[in-house]
């Protein structure tokens, strides 16, 4: 398996690969063809390793092929496992061993899967790949969530994938200590879109609706301006209460209004999924 995470040890590189484990800790894996335990557990080490992505080195050695190495470490018996922490053994572990054996005794050494996808998610939200990172970061624990530097980085993803609502309700509890120049940015982005999102436009539709309530091209026409600025929930509310009583609205174009916003939205989006299936109850 080529990975960065991943070596085969032998006079050349061992050395290196130890001096490695003072920036990033190494797993020395000892085995040998001859030894079929040994070998078996290579692929769910390495598939550990690309888990990990990136938090320890998987360093394999063929204790056949460097019996001098091997004998350096004076490794006893085959499988044998040992965690290098600055150049220095930290942890082992002799004979088979199940893989959740493994991963405690890396848990005891390493950070969790919470802090390693925390950390790739900021990376993310650095490189402004804030699609990946909000997929990352709302599998977090909830203890983790709460923490000012991921609700900051939530309501950054949020921002940026225009789910407004969700980001004001971050900004809004964002302890003091954490209300820096970051904080003010997000909070800033978020006024913008608000008086985008009441436009003078949209308040003249409003206005227009209120003083001919059952005007259902005006109708059709705020709903798609709510669409444009992300005020999707209303746009679809305002026309299933059209279509509730009348499927075919305006000819068929509240249903195909009401269809192309479901669309756009997507089919993860909850606000989609509720009005579908409120369109499916009178439909089947």
């Amino acid at each position: 398996m080529q990975s960065p995470f991943i070596v085969e040890l032998n006079e050349q590189n061992f050395r290196q690969v130890l001096e490695g484990s003072m920036q990033t800790p190494v797993l020395i894996h000892f085995w040998a063809p001859m030894s079929e335990e040994s070998a078996q557990v290579i692929p769910e080490l390495q598939m550990l390793a690309q888990q990990y992505n990136g938090a320890f080195t998987l360093a394999l050695l063929n204790c056949e092929q460097e019996q001098m190495i091997a004998s350096q470490f004076g490794v006893q018996a085959l499988p044998t496992i040992a965690l290098f922490v600055n150049g220095q053994p930290v942890d082992g572990l002799g004979g088979p061993q199940t893989l959740p054996t493994i991963q405690q005794m890396l848990a005891k050494h390493l950070p969790s899967q919470d802090e390693l996808n925390l950390k790739q998610a900021l990376e993310l939200v650095q490189t402004g790949q804030h699609s990946q990172a909000l997929s990352l970061l709302e599998t977090l624990a909830e203890e983790l969530k709460q923490k000012g530097d991921v609700k900051l980085a939530l309501a950054d993803c949020y921002l940026e994938t225009q789910s407004f609502d969700q980001a004001k309700s971050i900004l809004e509890t964002i302890p003091l200590e954490y209300q820096d120049n970051y904080y003010k940015g997000l909070v800033a982005k978020l006024e913008l879109h608000a008086q985008a999102a009441n436009s003078p436009e949209i308040q003249s539709l409003e206005q227009a609706l209120v003083q001919s309530p059952g005007d259902l091209r005006l109708s059709n026409e705020l709903a798609l301006s709510y669409h444009q600025v992300n005020r999707d929930e209303e746009a679809l509310e305002l026309l299933w209460n059209i279509l509730r009583s009348d499927l075919g609205a305006l000819d068929g174009e509240i249903k195909k209004s009401f269809m192309d916003i479901l669309a756009a939205l997507g089919q993860g989006n909850p606000i989609a999924g509720k009005y579908r299936r409120q369109l499916y109850s009178i439909l089947y």
